[in-house]
């Protein structure tokens, strides 16, 4: 098995049901809800949303205050227009407006918004890259 892989991603939420409506709006389905987490089957892994409190505890620091924003997670889409309706999409479900989608320097197409939490989210349209038919990413080996 190849230790450079991830399986499951994490993100403490400040309340639960708000967070499972706001994806919910996106047209995402929980797979399992544990109660105080909830997870998303996406493509090879697993995206689960935990109370900040019972994560922190799990953590094995219950006094800790978890943070937000200092990482991106990112969706690819094959246009432009995929990208905009994407982003129009998060900000009617609740997102907050971080970067309007534009033209980058790297030759893409890219924007971002952050969730009710402040988990940031990139959506973007990178031309050197191609998506499998699920929406799933594989980098080009040089």
């Amino acid at each position: 098995m190849t230790p450079q892989r991830v399986t499951l991603i994490t993100l403490g939420v400040a309340d639960l049901e708000r967070s499972k409506a706001f994806y919910g709006a996106l047209g995402w389905t929980p797979t399992s809800d544990e109660g105080e987490v909830v997870f998303y089957q996406i493509n090879g892994m697993v995206l689960g949303f935990f109370g900040l409190g019972p994560l922190a505890k799990d953590q094995g620091r219950p006094d800790a205050k978890l943070g937000t924003g200092a990482i991106t997670l990112a969706q690819n889409f094959t246009t432009d227009a995929e990208v905009d309706a994407a982003y129009a999409l998060a900000l009617k479900a609740g997102a907050t407006a971080l970067k309007t989608p534009e033209k980058v320097f790297w030759g893409g197409y890219s924007g971002y918004y952050a969730d009710p939490d402040g988990h940031v989210w990139e959506v973007a349209q990178n031309p050197f890259w191609e998506l499998s038919e699920d929406g799933s990413l594989t980098l080009p080996t040089r």
